[in-house]
């Protein structure tokens, strides 16, 4: 039983800022990291940052420099701070948590609802 709340998606001009908030509650053990993805329409779903317990961090190529994720692990809340934003930006973005099944190798991921970014030109 766990569950991740997003909120901060919103409409922004391009070359503006936001920030995004993912905050997971439940039955939480065993945390390997923490993630936003995202999708536009008619696209897949892809990877945007992600974060690790540890705080090691990975961006896809289009946003490095721009994005910047990071993590309250006591909280289990993860955030997305959005800044030189660009029409290609636009997409619902969800937040994801990876964890591995207590007393298993298995790892599970979970979702959030996924809230709306858009990016005006």
């Amino acid at each position: 039983q766990v569950q991740l709340v997003e909120s901060g998606g919103g409409l922004v001009q391009a070359g503006g800022s936001l920030r995004l908030s993912c905050a997971a509650s439940g039955n939480i053990l065993n945390v390997n990291g923490m993630g936003w993805h995202r999708q536009a329409p008619g696209k897949q779903r892809e990877l945007v940052a992600s974060i690790s317990s540890s705080r090691s961090t990975n961006y896809a190529d289009s946003v490095k420099g721009r994005f910047t994720i990071s993590r309250d692990n006591a909280k289990n809340t993860v955030y997305l701070q959005m800044n030189s934003l660009k029409p290609e930006d636009t997409g619902v973005y969800y937040c994801n948590l990876r964890a591995t099944i207590p007393l298993t190798s298995i790892r599970r991921d979970y979702w959030g609802q996924g809230t709306q970014v858009t990016v005006s030109s």
